[in-house]
């Protein structure tokens, strides 16, 4: 009798113990699980050392791939932030200071301001100063060309033409186009082999041609000016003025033909075998001057920024030159030169 009621005390215990223990685990479970799931709490894996290795090596990974990852964002963002402040500048320019008789200053070198129609010199700023061209000598290239006549008529393209880097419109040997379609493509994007093609096609080689270039220059009174190549690349001995080319731009300026490639914002260009591509002028005042409507650009390290820009309103056509400017002044300048002497 004694030893059945110590079992039964026994086996009290022993359950009563067990819910408790099941209790416990119940409300550790409940503790653990998260808001709104249901359904047994996995247990945590016991950690190795193996396992803290790979831990480790997946953050570092995952780190660098965060660093990679900011550093291209950062990059990107740096890239927009710059194209944003380049849209900026190119379409907002700063404020234009002006002498005590209203004239726009500038920072380039040598200046001129013409009438276009009078040949009236509206203003200047060491117009004799002898200077490199760059590109706008291209100018006299196309007058002569245009001059000569026969613009349908076809040219092939020679193995020497090709020879003129660094900007270069890539027309290849054997390849054959119409005059007039290089000719428009030399004015609106300006490629040096382009030019050579037409100089060589002109009068049968660079050297002929330059020829005739000084002898069109001296024509026209521009008598302080040296022409060696068709496309104004530094060379020994090649040089002109700013109002040597004023001299060239009003003569390139009431011919037909150049007034009406001069004002294209943009050209299709078609290649001999079936492709085309859009060539931009690289006159940015046409795109942002309404009065604007030609003429020519040029750069090189030893010329600076160059622009020759011709505008018109009502009665009254004028041509600025602008020599060894900078990148961030000479489309202000002009423009502001050029607003000034329509205005006049």
């Amino acid at each position: 009798m004694m030893w059945r009621k110590r079992t039964l005390l026994l086996c009290a215990l022993l359950s009563a113990f067990a819910l408790s223990a099941w209790s416990q685990d119940a409300a550790d479970s409940e503790a653990v699980r998260p808001s709104g799931v249901s359904g047994p709490v996995r247990k945590a894996k016991a950690v190795t050392a193996r396992d803290t290795d790979t831990d480790d090596a997946d953050a570092e990974s995952k780190s660098a791939q965060k660093t990679k990852s900011s550093k291209s964002s950062h990059a990107s963002s740096h890239r927009k932030r710059a194209k944003v402040k380049q849209d900026t500048e190119d379409t907002i320019p700063a404020p234009t200071e002006f002498t005590p008789e209203g004239i726009p200053k500038t920072s380039a070198a040598s200046v001129i301001v013409v009438d276009a129609n009078s040949g009236k010199i509206l203003y200047e700023k060491n117009p004799d100063q002898i200077r490199p061209a760059a590109s706008t000598q291209k100018l006299l290239t196309a007058l002569i060309v245009a001059e000569s006549g026969f613009l349908d008529r076809a040219v092939t393209v020679q193995p020497v033409d090709t020879m003129a880097d660094p900007v270069k419109l890539n027309i290849k040997a054997g390849d054959t186009y119409q005059r007039i379609d290089l000719l428009r493509a030399l004015l609106v994007k300006s490629p040096n082999d382009v030019a050579r093609c037409l100089a060589r096609d002109n009068a049968g080689s660079v050297q002929a041609f330059a020829e005739v270039m000084n002898r069109r220059a001296q024509e026209l009174g521009a008598v302080h000016s040296h022409f060696v190549n068709p496309n104004g690349l530094p060379v020994p001995g090649q040089y002109s003025s700013a109002r040597d080319l004023s001299l060239i731009a009003r003569a390139a300026y009431a011919n037909p033909t150049i007034r009406s490639i001069v004002c294209l914002p943009q050209l299709v260009f078609r290649y001999a075998n079936g492709r085309t591509r859009e060539l931009e002028n690289t006159n940015k005042l046409l795109r942002r001057v309404p009065y604007c409507n030609g003429m020519k650009t040029g750069y090189t390290d030893a010329a600076g920024k160059c622009l020759i820009a011709s505008g018109t309103r009502p009665g009254k056509d004028v041509i600025v030159v602008v020599l060894g400017d900078s990148s961030s002044r000479v489309w202000r300048d002009a423009s502001a030169l050029l607003s000034w002497g329509l205005l006049m």
